[in-house]
């Protein structure tokens, strides 16, 4: 077969346009906020990461654009070399403060994190032992380092266990996990794991990419939620979810931080966070911190449309964060009803395979804390709605 064969022969995406139900690539023409402007029509924003909504907040555009007039656009070059502003130092040391951690190093993305801290962790001679459904750059972090990847499934503990049992006790092994789970909302088990971890002589990682910001104390993530911050021995963080910017994180011990620093090679060989992207980040934390009750809003308005989509019996998954999956099963008619919610004004993700199983398709609802009940009422309304049409309610 030719190179390009495989590029010729992919018709997925030309089905869907024909059929009219291709959900991707639509175009906001505003802010990214709990309603939105896009391809020249109000929706409201179900389908963002904006989980605090700080991406729109005053203080974090002007830190954004003071950053810009004082530093530039870019640093145009690595962390390793020129690229070390005094912004990423600042950066580093206020969340590891914040996440109560020795020290942090920061990446240029969130799936670029994964990518740097697994495959500079780990090598040939070790495992990894990662949940079935894990992001696909924690898949992508584990193929980079050529280490031994096994798969336990979901939150079974008891498939961990098993897996764990069958690596020699003096191989080095990590464990790692989604915190919250970005499809379906859930949360790992992290007391279970950590248990397991002591048992079997491993590390564990944990990737909170879809946590911070939305459970622990004061939105410190999934190790926080469970008091196990000193048990867990990487957390993974992004800082294009609840900081409102672009990038990512390790925190781990100062002496971990410092080997990655100098041998991951996506860290050492890419740009540095451009400096808007900082110092929006740095602002959108200092937020956190001093007003927790966002958190707090957060999980009152997800508690809030939980009981609003179960009181007119839409099939969801009940979970404690603002990950709201509701069950469409099979992939055209999630697609059909994405479709029919987009045009009747409401924006929800469609969530098709390989991100699930085929039987098991879904539309993704992600809360903000700037959303308001009346917002939810009125999404809640449309979706019945839909649904009722489709016959499903």
């Amino acid at each position: 077969m030719s190179l390009f064969q495989k590029c010729e022969n992919f018709t997925d995406a030309k089905e869907a346009k024909a059929m009219d139900l291709y959900p991707y690539f639509h175009e906001l023409q505003s802010q990214q906020d709990v309603e939105v402007i896009m391809e020249g029509k109000r929706r409201i924003m179900l389908g963002s990461n904006n989980y605090l909504g700080l991406t729109v907040h005053e203080e974090v555009k002007r830190a954004a654009i003071e950053a810009i007039e004082q530093y530039g656009t870019g640093c145009s070059g690595s962390r390793f070399l020129n690229g070390t502003l005094n912004l990423h130092t600042e950066l580093e040391r206020k969340l590891a403060v914040f996440l109560r951690k020795e020290a942090v190093i920061t990446f240029s993305t969130g799936f670029q994190s994964n990518l740097g801290i697994i495959s500079a962790i780990c090598g040939r001679s070790d495992y990894i032992i990662s949940d079935k459904e894990n992001h696909a750059s924690i898949y992508d972090g584990c193929k980079l380092s050529y280490a031994k990847h096994l798969r336990f499934n979901h939150s079974n503990m008891e498939d961990l266990e098993r897996v764990l049992a069958s690596i020699p006790r003096e191989a080095g092994k990590l464990i790692v996990t989604d915190g919250v789970f970005s499809m379906s909302g859930d949360i790992c088990k992290l007391p279970e794991i950590v248990a397991l971890k002591k048992k079997y002589n491993a590390r564990v990682m944990v990737d909170d990419a879809h946590s911070l910001g939305v459970i622990g104390e004061g939105g410190r993530g999934t190790a926080s939620y469970f008091n196990l911050e000193d048990d867990v021995d990487i957390i993974m963080g992004t800082f294009s979810k609840s900081l409102a910017s672009l990038g990512g994180y390790m925190a781990a011990s100062a002496v971990v931080a410092e080997y990655v620093r100098h041998t991951s090679r996506p860290f050492i060989f890419s740009a540095s966070i451009t400096p808007a992207s900082c110092a929006a980040a740095m602002k959108a934390l200092e937020i956190i911190q001093e007003h927790p009750e966002r958190v707090e809003r957060l999980g009152q308005l997800s508690n809030y449309m939980k009981r609003a989509l179960n009181s007119r019996n839409i099939k969801i998954k009940e979970s404690p964060t603002p990950i709201i999956p509701i069950y469409t099963n099979d992939q055209i008619t999630t697609l059909t009803l994405a479709k029919q919610l987009y045009e009747a004004g409401v924006y929800v993700n469609p969530v098709l395979p390989p991100a699930t199983p085929p039987s098991e398709c879904l539309l993704r609802v992600s809360l903000m804390a700037t959303h308001t009940e009346a917002l939810i009422d009125e999404a809640v309304d449309t979706i019945e709605t839909v649904m009722k049409e489709a016959g499903l309610v």
